[in-house]
C-alpha cells in the first residue's frame, strides 16, 4: 500500500497528525522528490529516514508487497493524487495564509528596489486610497472587487509593519500588531472573553465605549499630559465631513449639547447640517455618499440623452 501525505509549509515539520505517524512508522521506506524534504529533518529523531525517489519509484516498493509513504511537496494539492491513499499529514489553521503575506512582502522589500525605498510618510497616501477603494467596491456591492480591495488595504497594513520592524528602540513588526489588536479586541469584549454580561448590542458598544474611555484616560496619565479629552485619537487629517461626524458624535457621548456659535457662513451650516444628522441617528458621510452617486446616475443619464 503506497501513502501520499501532504503536509503545509505553514506549519512546523513534525506536526503531523496520527494517521501520518502510524503511516510513517509502518512503512518500509519512505521516500520524497528530495532527500531535503522539509519534513526529514524532524522525522530523523524518530528515526524514520526520508530516501529520494519519485512516486513512481515509491509505487515499485508496493508493487514488491511493501508499505510505502511519499512526502508530496508541501502545499500539494490533494486532487493531484487520485487513485493514491491520501493522508493529511499537517492542515492550515483560519488565516493561516497571512503567514505568506508577511514572507512576500519581507521579500519584496529587500529585492524590489521601489518597495525597498519607501516609508511611513511615502506610503501614506496609498493607504489612504486603497481604504477608500475597498469602501467603494462595498458601496457598489462588487465583491470580486471587495475581495482584491480589502488585501490591498492589508498590504498597506504589512507594508507599514514591515517598514516598522527596521526602526531600532520604536520598531515593531506584523506580529506586535496582531498582538496588540488581539488584546485590544478582549479587553473590549469582557462579555465574551470575560464575566461581564450583556443584554444586546446597545450594551455592548456602551460597554466598549467605556472601556475605550478608560484606556485613553491611563495613556493621558502614564504620559503626564493632563486629563483626556473625549476628541482625544480623532485623526484631524480626514476628509471634513468624516471630522465633523466623529467630532459631533464624541461631544453628544460626551453631553455637549453645544454648536459651532462662533462661526458663520456655509462651514457652521455643514456642522449644524452634522448635528441634525447625528439627532436623526444617520451618518452624513454615508448619506452624502448615496446623494454623490444618485447625482453622478443623473449626470450620465443626462449625457446620454444628449449623444
Amino acid at each position: 500500500m503506497l501513502t501520499v501525505i501532504l503536509t503545509s509549509s505553514r506549519v512546523a515539520p513534525g506536526l503531523l497528525s496520527w494517521e501520518a505517524w502510524a503511516a510513517l512508522r509502518e512503512a518500509s521506506g519512505v521516500f520524497a522528490d528530495s532527500a531535503g524534504h522539509p519534513q526529514a529533518p524532524a522525522l530523523a529523531p524518530a528515526g524514520i529516514e526520508v530516501s529520494p525517489g519519485t512516486l513512481d519509484e515509491a509505487a515499485a516498493m508496493v508493487a514488491d508487497g511493501k508499505r510505502a509513504v511519499w512526502l508530496a511537496p508541501p502545499d500539494s494539492p490533494a486532487e493531484s493524487f487520485t487513485g493514491w491513499r491520501v493522508v493529511a499529514g499537517s492542515e492550515d489553521l483560519p488565516g493561516a495564509h497571512l503567514i505568506d503575506a508577511v514572507s512576500v512582502m519581507d521579500t519584496l522589500r529587500v529585492k524590489c528596489p521601489w518597495d525597498s525605498k519607501q516609508t511611513h510618510e511615502s506610503l501614506l497616501k496609498y493607504l489612504l486610497e486603497e481604504a477608500y477603494e475597498a469602501a467603494d467596491a462595498i458601496e457598489t456591492g462588487d465583491f470580486a472587487g471587495m475581495r482584491e480591495e480589502l488585501g490591498d488595504v492589508l498590504l498597506q497594513v504589512l507594508f507599514h509593519a514591515r517598514v516598522a520592524s527596521e526602526r531600532s528602540g520604536t520598531g515593531f513588526t506584523a506580529d506586535d500588531v496582531a498582538d496588540e489588536l488581539v488584546a485590544k479586541l478582549k479587553r473590549r469584549h469582557p462579555h465574551v472573553f470575560g464575566s461581564v454580561s450583556v443584554s444586546g448590542a446597545d450594551d455592548v458598544n456602551r460597554n466598549w465605549e467605556e472601556i475605550k474611555k478608560a484606556e485613553k484616560a491611563e495613556k493621558a496619565s502614564a504620559k503626564g499630559s493632563g486629563p483626556a479629552s473625549v476628541l482625544d485619537g480623532i485623526p484631524f487629517g480626514q476628509p471634513a465631513l468624516s471630522l465633523a461626524t466623529q467630532l459631533v458624535k464624541r461631544a453628544s457621548k460626551a453631553g455637549f449639547g453645544g454648536a459651532d456659535s462662533d462661526g458663520d457662513g456655509v462651514g457652521t451650516e455643514l456642522m449644524d447640517l452634522v448635528a441634525k444628522a447625528r439627532a436623526a441617528g444617520t451618518d452624513p458621510e454615508l448619506e452624502l455618499r448615496a446623494a454623490a452617486r444618485r447625482f453622478a446616475d443623473q449626470v450620465r443619464a443626462w449625457e446620454r440623452t444628449r449623444d
